[in-house]
């Protein structure tokens, strides 16, 4: 059994080792693709996305107000209000319909 664990770490470390590598190896000169580079550009900001977006339904007590915080936050965002701002105001919507419902 002990024999598999490390087994199975090694070929972690080795896929995570070479997903980080190759592209550093493969691709020496810069990407004059628009389409690449634009791909590249939003991938940072889509994964955030995909991880946030779950966490924010799921962290409160009913998706409702998960949603309803969520609004709240894009509407204030929009309207160009400091992320602290958001937060507060985000959290507050949270706090009032978990006591309403």
């Amino acid at each position: 059994m002990n024999h598999n664990i490390y087994l199975y770490i090694f070929i972690m470390a080795s896929v995570s080792y070479f997903i980080r590598v190759l592209p550093l190896t493969l691709i020496r000169k810069e990407i004059t693709n628009r389409t690449i580079r634009s791909f590249l550009y939003y991938v940072p900001y889509v994964t955030l996305a995909v991880m946030t977006f779950p966490a924010i339904l799921e962290a409160t007590g009913s998706v409702w107000s998960g949603l309803a915080a969520l609004f709240v936050g894009i509407v204030l965002a929009w309207l160009n209000k400091g992320l602290f701002q958001v937060a507060v105001f985000s959290c507050l919507t949270v706090f009032i319909l978990e006591l309403l419902l």
